[in-house]
């Protein structure tokens, strides 16, 4: 099982359709799983088709998914963007500043950070250091 990780803290899945990987994208119902290593490009002709994009995370030190959430949002990719993996409460920031809407994680790591640790950094536009410099 896993928990998905909100602004507003812990939530069940509620995805329900099937989700293919980037392969088997010609058969896809609205959603697709990229991996770390997959070139987001390749869904440009499907971006609008898309309602969900889940981009895996295989350990929270491994940071190329943070470049892809931010190249889909910069194809214009506007539906729901999913991190995938063990990603860890202290990334939930920079995890949304990027792009991606939500995050996937497995139910042990729900139980080593509670909601809690996600919700003390749910609030992570107060802390963007940017846009404040740009203001």
């Amino acid at each position: 099982m896993t928990v998905i990780v909100t602004d507003t803290g812990f939530a069940p899945e509620d995805w329900t359709a099937p989700i293919v990987v980037l392969a088997d994208i010609a058969t896809h119902q609205g959603a697709v799983d990229l991996s770390n290593t997959d070139d987001p490009t390749a869904l440009q002709a499907h971006l609008a088709d898309l309602k969900l994009i889940r981009v895996a995370f295989p350990a929270f030190n491994d940071g190329r998914a943070f470049t892809i959430a931010r190249r889909l949002r910069m194809l214009g990719y506007t539906g729901r963007l999913r991190a995938h993996g063990p990603v860890i409460a202290d990334q939930y920031a920079m995890i949304r500043r990027v792009g991606f809407d939500e995050v996937e994680i497995p139910d042990d790591l729900a139980a080593r950070q509670p909601a809690a640790q996600w919700a003390f950094r749910a609030d992570w536009k107060a802390h963007d250091y940017q846009s404040r410099l740009r203001a």
